[in-house]
């Protein structure tokens, strides 16, 4: 009876160690989210909508242009605005270096010059939206310390739960944020909402993806039509929404560099 007890003991433990490497840690899960969405390339068209506490809302226009670079792993994106006519013509470029910081670029038409932003600048408001400038691209993720903390379902996905916390003061500093938690879907690896807290811990803001679709099949790829990014602490909310979204191979290195950005 006492060896048939132990077998069974040992064959119950060998089922949860089982168990236990089948799920993925932390920092997989956040490494598959960040590949989750980087389509070779893509075009679309955007509606921004920007909505306060009391219901009032701005609209905005842009196109988006984005291409994953040579490496596989970094992205570029361009931005450029339409509407309304005080900031048409206004461009974004960030590019993404996943051995050093990133570039990013702002084009404003009233200076007729592009001026690169700093490391810090990623803090900042992007273009009086909720989003910040480091919002646009997800952060390298071995800048992060990544806690798998259970699973939950965010409508009818299936998600795990991560908590992100900044490995260093400079990454804090740079973000504004003390930590985020991340709802990643189980089978896209897509962000379904994502809390990020303030330097004094305090939640801060939330956002929510929206009609995740599949993008890309080899390698399968995803993207959510929309997102939407509240501050708890204004009330205030910014609804980024594709209104056009196509794949495109056939954008080129040289459409995402600086002076592209001033071209009308």
């Amino acid at each position: 009876m006492l060896v048939k007890q132990q077998r069974s003991l040992f064959f119950l433990l060998l089922f949860i160690a089982a168990a236990a490497s089948a799920q993925p840690d932390g920092a997989e899960i956040m490494s598959n989210n960040f590949s989750a969405t980087k389509v070779s390339g893509f075009v679309g068209e955007v509606t921004l909508s920007l909505i306060n506490d009391r219901g009032e809302q701005r609209v905005r226009k842009m196109s988006v242009r984005s291409r994953l670079r040579d490496n596989g792993t970094d992205s570029a994106v361009l931005t450029r605005f339409s509407q309304p006519a005080d900031i048409r013509g206004t461009g974004f470029l960030q590019v993404e270096n996943s051995a050093a910081e990133d570039d990013i670029w702002v084009y404003l038409p009233a200076l007729g010059k592009t001026r690169r932003l700093s490391s810090n600048n990623k803090r900042d408001s992007f273009f009086g939206t909720d989003f910040s400038y480091g919002d646009i691209l997800l952060p390298a993720v071995d800048k992060y310390r990544h806690t798998l903390l259970r699973r939950d379902r965010i409508e009818d996905s299936d998600c795990f739960v991560v908590e992100s916390t900044p490995l260093d003061a400079r990454t804090r500093e740079d973000t504004g944020y003390s930590r985020k938690l991340n709802w990643v879907d189980a089978q896209s690896f897509v962000e379904r909402k994502v809390e990020y807290y303030d330097s004094q811990n305090a939640l801060l803001k939330t956002q929510t993806t929206f009609d995740v679709r599949a993008a890309q099949l080899d390698p399968g790829r995803w993207m959510p039509m929309r997102r939407q990014m509240t501050n708890h602490q204004t009330g205030h909310r910014t609804l980024y929404q594709f209104d056009r979204f196509e794949v495109s191979k056939s954008l080129k290195d040289a459409e995402f560099i600086a002076r592209r950005l001033e071209d009308q």
